[in-house]
């Protein structure tokens, strides 16, 4: 697809160019109420922040490949192969994270197990998510999304499984579209996907032009948030365990949202700064995959499996990159949710570790969390994220709290390796 793809960058940037925009990437940088070069950097700040435990984590997943294949297939030292990290776009790295955890670990449950046992079923996992909103002063969803959501999957056709949520009139209408299965991933999944339906409900009242989220990443951070929120803890109040587990499994528990929130930051910062520089004409259709693989390996510390030509075109494997969907968005979301969860926490009077904390059922944190949603885009970002978390600046520092003792542990397994890449 890589010609069709050039093509769609020369008709894309003229759209933007008739719009007043120098390149399509400019444009996209200009959502965000500050200069588009700014942006650029404020991006950067904010990796700054969570690179040094993004580089902890790969120095041990990379030891950990090669304890388990070697090293002719997983070198001890440099970039990780990309074929290696359970993901196609070696984005998460969850499917691997058991390959990672502490020897013996036992987070003292496992949900899906729980889920099943229970007799959860995928009706019951949307009405369980719906109930963490309400448990916060949110009302319930209408009728009409029970009635016209999508929550199984069709036995008469196929359908687009991926999971999506939906605002058909700017009002009431909205709905979720999920192939709902009744594992821990979609329970996670469902919350998430609530969060965009409870936001768009909340800003129905504002014009038309300002029914969005305050920047793209806060429309994606704010389910997540509530998902950071679903601690064992939480699990006890749903009656999933009896008891909550003690600290034993913390570093397990931690290094599995690891693997899967740290493991994607510096992916979700690159995809679009690949196309930043594919919009303003930095990287040409001949050097589209080098300057692909070339920020895999900065960022990432990723390599990829077997030699790569001009030829090929692997950010085309990516559903954004032909779909042609922003996605600075979901990076600026992992930033966004742990700073969301640490004001709420804080706000709770939560004096434990951020990583133990659930703010279900405090409508006190619901009502302000309201708050800011209902704004809408009505204000610039800073405004919304001050009402809600008290400053005006998107912070990574709540992701290096949340996840300070698996640093610590990390610290110690790494202490005779030779990290970086």
């Amino acid at each position: 697809m890589k010609d069709k793809y050039a093509r769609m960058v020369e008709i894309a940037n003229k759209g933007a160019r008739e719009l007043g925009y120098s390149d399509v990437g400019y444009m996209w940088r200009a959502g965000y109420d500050m200069p588009a070069d700014d942006f650029r950097a404020e991006a950067d700040r904010l990796w700054g922040q969570v690179k040094p435990l993004y580089e902890s984590l790969h120095c041990h997943v990379r030891a950990k490949l090669n304890e388990k294949y070697g090293d002719d297939v997983a070198p001890a030292e440099g970039a990780i192969p990309a074929h290696l990290t359970g993901n196609m776009w070696a984005q998460t790295w969850g499917n691997i994270s058991s390959l990672t955890e502490p020897a013996g670990t036992d987070i003292g449950y496992d949900l899906t197990s729980l889920l099943v046992e229970t007799g959860y079923d995928a009706h019951k996992m949307v009405r369980t998510g719906e109930q963490f909103f309400t448990s916060l002063g949110f009302a319930p969803l209408p009728e009409t999304f029970w009635e016209r959501s999508l929550i199984t999957k069709p036995r008469d056709r196929e359908v687009q499984c991926h999971a999506s949520a939906w605002n058909l009139d700017n009002k009431d209408d909205i709905r979720i579209k999920m192939c709902t299965e009744v594992t821990a991933e979609d329970f996670e999944t469902v919350h998430h996907e609530l969060g965009h339906n409870f936001y768009q409900r909340a800003y129905k009242d504002k014009t038309a032009l300002h029914q969005t989220g305050a920047n793209d990443g806060f429309h994606e951070a704010i389910g997540d948030t509530i998902v950071l929120s679903m601690t064992p803890d939480y699990l006890k109040k749903l009656g999933l365990i009896d008891r909550v587990p003690g600290p034993e499994g913390d570093i397990g528990l931690l290094m599995r949202r690891a693997m899967d929130k740290v493991a994607f930051l510096p992916f979700g910062l690159l995809v679009d700064q690949w196309r930043w520089q594919v919009f303003n004409g930095e990287l040409t259709p001949e050097t589209y995959n080098k300057g692909w693989w070339d920020l895999r390996l900065k960022y990432q510390g990723i390599k990829p499996p077997v030699a790569r030509t001009a030829d090929d075109f692997d950010p085309g494997a990516k559903f954004h990159i032909p779909g042609n969907t922003p996605y600075m968005r979901y990076f600026l979301a992992h930033i966004l949710q742990f700073q969301f969860h640490k004001a709420a926490c804080e706000m709770a009077g939560d004096k434990g570790p951020l990583h133990r904390c659930t703010i279900y059922g405090n409508k006190d944190v619901g009502a302000k969390f309201n708050a800011m949603l209902e704004m809408g885009a009505s204000q610039p970002w800073p405004d919304a994220l001050e009402a809600f978390a008290g400053t005006r600046q998107m912070d990574g520092s709540a992701v290096r709290e949340y996840f300070a003792p698996l640093k610590e542990w990390l610290d110690v397994q790494n202490k005779d390796r030779n990290c970086g890449w």
